[in-house]
């Protein structure tokens, strides 16, 4: 079978890699091309345009960036309509891949969603859109379900890809020299998110509660898609590291994280690592965002878990006193700490175990030989 996959994002990349994985299992003679990054590439993909190139945050992003965008989704159709595919998979990133659906369906493409479009925080009518365009949708999170089931809409639960990554995980005992990291000091962890608006955004802010802490080394987890020059300027701060593509190694050695809004949330709560989730964006992005987002929280651990286990820090929460009070509250010996690990205790139990990936994998391939 010919799979033409879309994902649009770091996360996406590493999801659309193990499912790759899951399909190959049940159809060895898989063919693969579409738009990712470097692990859907590396699993065998024939890589059309890399998620670097397409990354935008917010809507001020967005909007400024229209040109480009549009310019993308002809290029993704073109490439579509040539290399005529037994099945578009789409993975999340929902700007472009509803768009993207609406298309294939229109030309006769099976549309398969894999780890459907948060139309549940924000412009639930979307899931209309959804229903009409995708012949099958695999969700993550079992509160899915119910939701999908308002629009008539039946939908396959296979369990949360983040765990296929975790339990394959296996830290590296050479992490700390390797990286020239202190290994008397303790460490607090700083992920700044992977797109270069996000590093920009986030990083300055984060590191505003360092001389707060002027016993611990601050370690940043960089990505390579990124240019290293973004990095420079705080490798050149005093007790800073940036170290590349290896995150779950640098939250396996620390105390605490600093994280900003996203998969990374969930991510570093799985690792048992108590965190403060962090969050700014343009003030027109937030005005907008805040209109329509019709949930209580941002982070998918306060979403999973359906009340405040890590707190967030959303714009102007995000300063240096605040963040300052409670990177303190969750380190060893502070007040909050305890109470989160026991409710990450709690959060594994709702995420399942691993398998997700091989799970999708499967019924996609089943569907397909009907």
């Amino acid at each position: 079978m010919k799979y033409y996959l879309v994902a649009g994002e770091r996360s996406g990349d590493l999801h659309g890699a193990n499912l790759m994985k899951g399909i190959k299992s049940n159809d060895p003679d898989a063919q693969f091309r579409g738009w990712g990054g470097d692990m859907m590439e590396a699993e065998g993909m024939d890589l059309v345009t890399h998620y670097k190139d397409t990354a935008f945050m917010g809507f001020l992003e967005v909007a400024k960036n229209i040109l480009k965008i549009t310019g993308f989704l002809k290029k993704c159709k073109k490439d579509i309509l040539a290399y005529q595919p037994d099945v578009i998979v789409l993975i999340d990133y929902p700007g472009f891949n509803l768009r993207m659906a609406a298309f294939g369906k229109k030309n006769g493409f099976k549309i398969f969603y894999y780890i459907s479009p948060k139309v549940w925080a924000w412009n639930q009518k979307r899931a209309w859109k959804i229903k009409a365009n995708v012949d099958h949708m695999f969700v993550i999170f079992p509160f899915e379900i119910d939701f999908y089931k308002k629009f008539d809409f039946k939908v396959d639960y296979v369990g949360n890809p983040l765990m296929d990554a975790i339990e394959a995980f296996k830290p590296d005992p050479d992490f700390l020299k390797k990286n020239k990291l202190d290994n008397n000091q303790p460490v607090i962890a700083l992920l700044p998110g992977s797109r270069r608006q996000e590093i920009i955004n986030m990083l300055d802010l984060m590191l505003t509660v360092q001389p707060h802490f002027p016993d611990y080394q601050f370690i940043v987890a960089g990505v390579k898609n990124l240019p290293a020059s973004l990095y420079e300027k705080y490798e050149a701060l005093g007790n800073v590291t940036v170290v590349y593509e290896s995150t779950y190694d640098l939250l396996s050695i620390s105390e605490a994280a600093l994280v900003t809004s996203g998969t990374a949330t969930l991510e570093t709560a799985l690792l048992n690592i108590p965190e403060v989730v962090c969050y700014k964006t343009s003030g027109i992005s937030y005005a907008v965002a805040k209109k329509l987002i019709r949930v209580p929280f941002i982070s998918l651990v306060n979403l999973i878990m359906e009340k405040e286990v890590v707190r967030e820090l959303i714009q102007d929460e995000l300063n240096e006193k605040q963040l300052t009070d409670e990177l303190r509250s969750i380190l060893k010996n502070g007040e909050k700490r305890t109470a989160q690990l026991e409710n990450y205790a709690t959060l594994h139990k709702r995420v399942g175990g691993a398998g997700a990936s091989l799970k999708a994998g499967k019924l996609i391939f089943k569907y397909l030989q009907v």
